[in-house]
């Protein structure tokens, strides 16, 4: 999901589906769905915590 992060999961974006993850872990999302998730964790106001796999969001 971010480049200098090795702790994300694999995101293919293919005709209008988003994948996140790779097989037995695997979330299909719409576009529009993938937009909302995009735009939700860019406007967490402190972000994730520090000791988050999802650190690397932090602004």
């Amino acid at each position: 999901m971010c480049p200098a992060c090795t702790a994300c999961p694999e995101v293919v974006i293919a005709g209008d589906e988003v994948r996140i993850g790779e097989a037995g872990h695997l979330a299909v999302l719409k576009k529009d769905e993938w937009n909302l998730l995009v735009d939700l964790i860019q406007s967490a106001p402190a972000g994730p915590p520090r000791d988050s796999p999802f650190s690397c969001f932090r602004r």
